[in-house]
């Protein structure tokens, strides 16, 4: 992570069977569904539920998503999510994220998402006001949500 003094907000989960290829390592396409169940949670955690920033009229649409891969993630392997906000622009936010193996300290991927805040109604993207730059700025510190029954 760029901040290192920031404390992440934490999303635990574990590999399903059907996430991995043949080569019994997750598919390079399951690690977007990753960043993005770990968003949903990180946003729940924001707003209170996800519902709520809907109830707004607000939601995010992603512009960009970068992964770097470090290592394979195998079936039942359970995996933690780290995740800070990055630069928050005008209607566009960053947020890092790294996985790691839970336990473990070297990171199976890194991910750098942007995404573009929206107005429903409109399908078209609308400033950051100042309560959700808040919101957004203060992050999840020290949040811990776990699926994974670890």
């Amino acid at each position: 992570m760029t901040e290192t003094s920031v404390q992440p907000f934490i999303f635990r989960f574990r590999v399903r069977y059907g996430e991995c290829d043949a080569q019994g390592v997750v598919f390079n396409a399951r690690y977007a569904d990753f960043v993005d169940i770990t968003v949903n949670e990180y946003i729940r955690t924001l707003f209170g539920d996800y519902q709520n920033m809907l109830a707004q009229d607000l939601d995010i649409q992603v512009v960009s998503l970068t992964m770097n891969w470090k290592a394979p993630a195998r079936f039942d392997d359970v995996l933690e999510a780290r995740l800070i906000p990055g630069r928050i622009g005008n209607t566009s936010f960053v947020l890092h994220l790294e996985l790691f193996r839970y336990g473990e300290s070297d990171p199976v991927l890194d991910a750098d998402i942007t995404y573009v805040l929206i107005r429903p109604s409109e399908m078209a993207k609308t400033v950051i006001s100042d309560q959700v730059r808040g919101l957004l700025e203060q992050g999840g510190p020290g949040v811990v949500i776990s699926h994974a029954g670890e």
